[in-house]
């Protein structure tokens, strides 16, 4: 585990972003093409950003999937993660080689029986993810699942989680969010090859407390990722603000990405 600290959110992002176009350039120059997995949420905005602006990238050898969408929202609501995605990232790169984009509208056995079926053809790379204000990774909020072997599948959001969504602006009050959801699994997540956790502001500091310094528990959903072999948190200095001594000693901080 690796964590890099950033004076702001802007910074954060671009060093994310970078880190994220690097991983993916050297795996298409060793294996030809590549397959990740993206999130979504404002965590992400400046991250993805950073990424659709990343020169020499072969998108068309890419294959996307990402974390979560809600279960019965329409793809033109202003939250739906389909319509986030295909706004901020797909709209802004070349075409990629393949996208699944999970879609809560479907009949939900026949959507989690296609997502598994396609994400198990196609081992990831590459998994950029966040961490929510209770600690969830994906939706898998706490306890979460840690045993499922499902690549997908449907969860009840708590309510720590809908008020952060309804906080974030996407929706105008609580009743408005939805209750469930599709999400990716925590052990699906964790068989990344690599993992970019890109988490800003301050509303995280005690998600990113817990998530790094507490024992990996299904309490803390994100502290699975510090069983990772290869997974590097971005943080700014607000989200990082009530790590301890010791976890701030052995981060970097405004650190250069190579390309």
């Amino acid at each position: 585990m690796k964590v890099i600290i950033s004076e702001t959110k802007e910074e954060l992002g671009q060093n994310a972003g970078a880190y994220a176009a690097t991983i993916i350039r050297e795996t298409l120059g060793r294996q030809g093409y590549a397959n990740v997995i993206l999130a979504t949420g404002t965590s992400q905005f400046e991250t993805l950003n950073q990424l659709t602006t990343e020169r020499d990238i072969a998108w068309s050898k890419v294959t996307m999937f990402h974390l979560d969408e809600y279960i019965g929202l329409p793809a033109t609501h202003p939250a739906s993660f389909r319509k986030y995605l295909s706004e901020r990232f797909l709209s802004q790169v070349a075409p990629l080689k393949a996208v699944y984009l999970i879609n809560g509208e479907n009949d939900l056995n026949t959507e989690l029986a296609f997502l598994a079926k396609h994400i198990g053809e196609h081992p990831i790379d590459l998994a950029l993810v966040g961490i929510g204000e209770n600690g969830h990774l994906a939706f898998n909020d706490p306890p979460a699942d840690f045993d499922t072997e499902s690549p997908y599948l449907a969860v009840y959001l708590d309510e720590p989680c809908r008020l952060q969504q309804m906080g974030e602006g996407w929706f105008t009050s609580l009743e408005e969010v939805p209750l469930q959801a599709i999400s990716m699994s925590v052990r699906q997540i964790m068989q990344s090859r690599h993992i970019i956790c890109s988490v800003p502001d301050e509303r995280k500091a005690v998600a990113v407390k817990n998530s790094l310094e507490n024992e990996v528990s299904n309490a803390f959903p994100a502290s699975i990722l510090q069983l990772h072999p290869d997974c590097t948190f971005f943080l700014d200095k607000e989200s990082s603000g009530l790590l301890s001594e010791k976890e701030l000693a052995g981060g970097d901080r405004n650190v250069e990405i190579p390309k």
